[in-house]
């Protein structure tokens, strides 16, 4: 970890961090440094096993690491989730966005319902304040309001991660990862949640992590790129040294499997 930064200016810190999953496994994640601060955009890629997933579900505190310590404003992420308060207070400045719409929601609430629900938990707010933010963010995202009364079930793919999006973005996270959230998602539609969530890191100066195994996406939305191979991190930099002067041959490899129009930072 940088010890040359002040703590003060970074959001959330990963310092060293391991995951071993099994006694005598190769580690899913072998000590991985990265800081996440006001208007960062760093997209994770590799392949499938690389680790990113991992790396960000504990980034997350989703899953606790083996080794080493993530830090939201200096305070490890373990010590915070041990404390009702600690874990609302870690749940509204960091808000993940998994791939799997499908399991998100409980298939008994209305979208609606759900969307409002951290307004109520974590902000506290009453009925129709939530109601009124909610209208905000479905506006923002360009979902169509009709939309927010139907049960997850009742609406594409498509649709729906723009709930949870939406869901996500309600609570005016300072850090937001996304995991694989356009990777299941049709072209056209991918592009449209992309700008989506572009807009609105740029709009609020949210620190954004995109993690995908797709290249053109995550070099699309972010400003810095981070390799990563066998839990390792291969390369790190800003998109167009990793695109124009890549390193490593495996970022090599999945620049060639990806040439082509599109593989530059976001703006």
């Amino acid at each position: 970890m940088s010890e040359d930064r002040p703590a003060s200016l970074t959001q959330l810190i990963a310092d060293q961090v391991v995951k071993v999953y099994r006694r005598g496994a190769a580690p899913a994640v072998a000590g991985i440094d990265l800081e996440i601060g006001p208007d960062t955009a760093l997209g994770i890629v590799g392949e499938s096993g690389s680790g990113k997933s991992t790396l960000a579900r504990m980034l997350a505190g989703l899953e606790a690491p083996t080794g080493g310590r993530v830090l939201l404003d200096g305070e490890p992420l373990t010590g915070l989730l041990a404390s009702r308060t600690g874990r609302r207070d870690v749940r509204r400045a960091i808000q993940y966005i998994a791939q799997d719409t499908s399991s998100s929601f409980d298939p008994r609430r209305t979208l609606r319902d759900s969307v409002r629900l951290p307004l109520l938990r974590l902000l506290g707010l009453d009925r129709a304040a939530a109601d009124a933010r909610v209208d905000e963010v479905l506006t923002s995202l360009e979902i169509a309001p009709h939309l927010a009364d139907r049960l997850p079930r009742n609406v594409s793919g498509g649709q729906r991660q723009r709930f949870a999006i939406a869901r996500a973005l309600v609570v005016g996270p300072r850090v937001l990862i996304c995991d694989e959230v356009v990777s299941a998602l049709d072209v056209s539609v991918q592009g449209a949640v992309l700008n989506h969530l572009r807009r609105h890191a740029v709009a609020t100066g949210c620190g954004l992590v995109f993690v995908s195994h797709g290249l053109p996406a995550t070099a699309f939305i972010s400003s810095h790129l981070l390799v990563m191979k066998a839990g390792q991190v291969v390369e790190h930099g800003t998109v167009d040294q990793v695109v124009d002067s890549p390193r490593h041959e495996y970022t090599r490899t999945l620049l060639a499997a990806h040439s082509g129009p599109g593989l530059r930072a976001a703006s």
